[in-house]
């Protein structure tokens, strides 16, 4: 199972990233929960529902704590606060802002590390949390997103955006997530330069570049469901599914290795 993360500044596409990459998994026959967790959240629109049905989507409490508790389930928590999309993916909603003065959303993000840190991996094949705009949740004690297995930061063509990922990239590091890589959004014909000497000049890794697409482009405008059609975009999604995907390869393949050396440790302790 892998656990993504997806950030950036307000207004590079996270949201839009999100929804594209949990389509690419969905049409490779994976089991995909996302998890929106900005105060305004809009990744319901994405994924085809209508602002009605998006606003009826219950919240995840914010007492949940699934790794702390053995009285709720994973399967519980999708049972009870998973919504099912027209894409395919079930969504979770960790916070909402409906009226003024409702408070810090500290309890929020702790519910959202309670569900990265249970064991999913029987409900779900990919869990991606659509983070809210900024480095908060980065810096927060315990930080929302501990537990992800990969962090990709969403950047515009622009200085200012590379800028932000390398400052993410570092918050990550020292949060303990173990890769972490930048994903050019977008981008035209001569953007796909700009992103390679840049994120290259401050030591941002490289996922991929996604393509600016004006039908995408006219989906958001309208809130309507984003589709993953043939074309560009798709096999630039599809190519930063196959960068997470080997990465996620790399660990499982670094875990059965550190388990078997444990195992024969253990196996030569008990001959002495």
């Amino acid at each position: 199972m892998v656990k993504l993360g997806v950030v950036g500044k307000g207004g590079t596409g996270k949201t839009t990233t999100s929804a594209l990459i949990g389509m690419a998994y969905v049409g490779r026959g994976k089991r995909v929960v996302a998890i929106d967790t900005d105060s305004n959240p809009n990744l319901s629109m994405s994924l085809g529902l209508d602002e009605e049905a998006a606003a009826r989507a219950p919240l995840v409490p914010r007492s949940l704590n699934l790794a702390r508790h053995g009285g709720v389930t994973p399967a519980d928590l999708l049972a009870d606060y998973g919504v099912p999309t027209p894409a395919g993916i079930t969504l979770l909603h960790a916070m909402r802002v409906d009226q003024v003065g409702s408070g810090c959303s500290c309890a929020n993000h702790a519910s959202v590390r309670s569900v990265l840190a249970a064991a999913i991996e029987e409900e779900a094949d990919l869990a991606l949390v659509d983070m809210e705009a900024g480095l908060e949740h980065l810096g927060r004690s315990g930080g929302t997103l501990a537990h992800a297995d990969i962090l990709l930061m969403v950047m515009e063509p622009t200085r200012k955006s590379v800028l932000t990922a390398a400052r993410t990239m570092a918050l990550a590091e020292e949060l303990g997530i173990p890769r972490v890589a930048g994903v050019g959004n977008k981008a035209t014909a001569r953007d796909g330069g700009f992103f390679t000497e840049v994120t290259a000049e401050y030591g941002v890794p490289l996922a991929g570049v996604v393509p600016f697409d004006p039908a995408i482009a006219m989906a958001d405008r309208h809130g309507t469901r984003l589709t993953l059609g043939p074309g560009p975009v798709a096999a630039a999604i599809e190519a930063i599914v196959d960068f997470v995907e080997s990465r996620s390869e790399q660990r499982a393949a670094l875990e059965r290795e550190r388990y078997r050396i444990q195992r024969r440790l253990a196996q030569l302790t008990a001959l002495r």
